[in-house]
């Protein structure tokens, strides 16, 4: 069960005008290779965590994608190119989060050396699965 994680301190919004820091971290695990996890700490003791598919990561840091309860969209840099992305986690409260793009690319490049894209399901026993699901 290999494991990747990544610690950063990212920006809360809370208006246009009042940002917050938030301690965040990055989790990936071999064993639910289609999803990651981001836990956000505010005061050290709680958190908050979000699960979501690996591809809407990657995905939303270089375009606009997702509905629902998670969106992401980057954000350009003064050259054009995004050097960071937003998050927005939706529900009964809502919270937008901005996220240095390049320390996510490389852990999410980490996750790719443990299960590269398209092999997700590779070690899953359907017949196994469909029997247990059938009984």
């Amino acid at each position: 069960m290999p494991q990747s994680h990544l610690s950063l301190q990212v920006t809360q919004w809370v208006t246009d005008e009042l940002a917050l820091a938030l301690d965040c971290d990055f989790g990936y695990d071999s064993d639910d290779p289609l999803a990651v996890s981001l836990d956000f700490t505010t005061d050290g003791t709680r958190s908050v965590r979000w699960v979501f598919a690996r591809s809407l990561l990657a995905e939303g840091m270089t375009a606009r994608t997702g509905d629902g309860d998670v969106a992401l969209w980057p954000v350009h840099g003064e050259g054009g190119e995004p050097d960071a992305f937003q998050v927005l986690l939706g529900g009964a409260r809502r919270a937008l989060v901005e996220i240095g793009a390049g320390p996510v690319a490389e852990w999410l490049a980490d996750t790719y050396a443990l299960v590269p894209p398209g092999t997700e399901l590779d070690g899953v026993d359907w017949d196994a699965l469909v029997a247990e699901l059938t009984e």
